[in-house]
């Protein structure tokens, strides 16, 4: 690698950069991704997991985010359908907190601030006769429904960086930079990877390191940046679930926050997010006690079934890099980004802030500024495109997932939905031509074949069992101890 001079390094694997490592690629550019840890697994993986325009943004005046947002919504739902799909919500009315003529001037701006060719416009529903009503308290009698969409945060960073390596990137994860010098017209990186070190040189550079964007410059002794970021943690809760129906819900808290309940991973409800102020290490960000009886107290005001600490079968938090708008309220901090370019030598373009709805557009303009610089003139092109495994011929996620179960009718069927939810028309490249388990190397536990680990390690960067089971997958929601059970495995079949 040192004799490879890169026209971009990017650091930092999680939605933006490997966003930005897959547009470049694709515009024909040499391009290395660098993570210090696995890919998606800090603020990327630990999202709400919507694609949307963000509806309470509109009562902090942010328009042109929502707008920005909202065209995003069916350009990211058509590029990985499998991972991606629309999700209906109902907002029950609270008339204590905001008049309804109010919510419903919000979700027409909603519906008509960018254009929808797929997602079904807002309506108002009588929560007594709506299948969404049953669960709710009974002095809940009238509701909203909108539009937005679901997406699988962690599988949406590693697709992009498949992209990026189908395109030529290089994809180094557990690899940090920790030294960038500007040096003779280049960028020259020291990367350590355990306890070896090499170095690489590059035309451009590009810091997306999330929550450590501002540490890194820092650390390099870099430009001062004008932006500053503000770390906002986030929490969620996952229950059994609490209802049937396939409706999330949106709800209004007494603190004027809002609180989403969402169906996951078929036998749980996703509840969160908390917005807490964080000044400790963003390595080790964790959920708090208060958080858990907060999210657990906001949605008993809702449900008839009261939620209480001890259904939480799972929790996770993450640090939001947001850029610091002076916001008194951590919920009203913008979740818009800035890009900073830094052309005192060789190109240096920092990322601060955004939400993952937005994150292509962030990529496509970050290339758009870097592209020049290099004499790439290449044009944009992730508009339009599909993410690995998502060209379903046509087929709804339903009816591709069908076809899989069809072409496999001699593999466990619960197994071979899953897998054709993460990894939609790349299936086959894991069960090929298997007609039992054994062509797959059998199950190291339940669900989870000896065949889908490689393919994870082969070609998702997967190393350890967290990787596997939490990030790629969900199956730690679902086996007891897989943890334990495949951290044994892997140490004893390393690759």
């Amino acid at each position: 690698m040192q004799d490879i001079v890169y026209d971009m390094v990017v650091i930092g694997g999680g939605i933006n950069g490997a966003g930005i490592a897959r547009d470049a690629a694709g515009r024909g550019m040499s391009v290395l991704l660098c993570e210090k840890d696995d890919l998606a697994q800090h603020t990327s993986s630990a999202s709400t997991k919507l694609i949307h325009g963000g509806l309470r943004y509109l009562e902090h005046g942010a328009f042109s985010l929502v707008r920005k947002a909202l065209k995003e919504r069916e350009t990211l739902l058509n590029a990985a359908p499998h991972i991606m799909w629309p999700l209906r919500f109902v907002m029950p009315h609270n008339k204590q907190l905001r008049p309804a003529w109010m919510i419903r001037a919000g979700l027409f701006l909603y519906d008509h601030l960018a254009k929808r060719n797929l997602l079904p416009g807002s309506s108002q529903i009588n929560l007594q006769k709506h299948a969404a009503g049953k669960v709710l308290q009974p002095q809940f009698k009238t509701g909203f429904v909108y539009s937005d969409g679901w997406v699988d945060d962690a599988r949406l960073v590693v697709l992009n960086a498949r992209d990026a390596a189908l395109h030529g990137a290089k994809v180094l994860t557990r690899t940090k930079c920790i030294a960038a010098t500007r040096k003779d017209g280049f960028w020259t990186l020291t990367l350590q990877d355990g306890h070896d070190t090499r170095l690489v040189k590059s035309r451009t550079l590009v810091n997306a390191a999330g929550p450590w964007v501002s540490e890194f410059l820092q650390q390099n002794q870099m430009m001062k940046s004008h932006r500053s970021l503000r770390l906002i943690k986030g929490s969620h809760i996952v229950v059994p679930k609490l209802f049937e129906h396939d409706f999330a819900y949106i709800f209004q808290n007494p603190d004027r926050r809002i609180m989403f309940a969402i169906p996951y991973e078929q036998d749980f409800t996703l509840i969160g997010t908390t917005d807490v102020e964080y000044r400790q290490d963003p390595n080790h960000v964790a959920i708090d006690q208060t958080e858990i009886d907060y999210l657990c107290q906001m949605s008993s005001l809702y449900f008839k079934q009261s939620v209480t600490p001890d259904m939480v079968c799972w929790h996770y938090s993450g640090v939001r890099p947001l850029l610091d708008d002076e916001s008194a309220n951590a919920s009203s901090i913008t979740r818009d980004y800035s890009l900073e370019l830094d052309t005192d030598g060789p190109p240096l373009l920092n990322v601060f802030g955004g939400k993952i709805t937005t994150f292509r557009v962030l990529a496509e303009s970050a290339v758009d500024q870097l592209a020049p610089l290099l004499q790439n003139r290449h044009p944009a092109w992730t508009a339009g495109s599909t993410l690995p495994g998502g060209h379903l011929n046509h087929l709804s996620r339903h009816g591709f997932a069908a076809s899989m179960c069809e072409k496999y009718a001699s593999l466990p069927g619960d197994m071979v939905l899953r897998m054709a939810g993460l990894y939609g028309s790349d299936t086959p490249k894991i069960l090929g031509g298997a007609t039992s388990l054994s062509d797959l190397g059998g199950f190291v536990l339940p669900g989870l074949t000896v065949a889908e680990i490689n393919y994870l390690r082969k070609h998702e960067w997967a190393v350890s069992a967290e990787d596997i089971l939490w990030r790629r997958t969900k199956l730690g929601l679902h086996v007891q101890d897989a943890v334990a059970i495949l951290r044994g495995w892997l140490e004893a079949n390393p690759t």
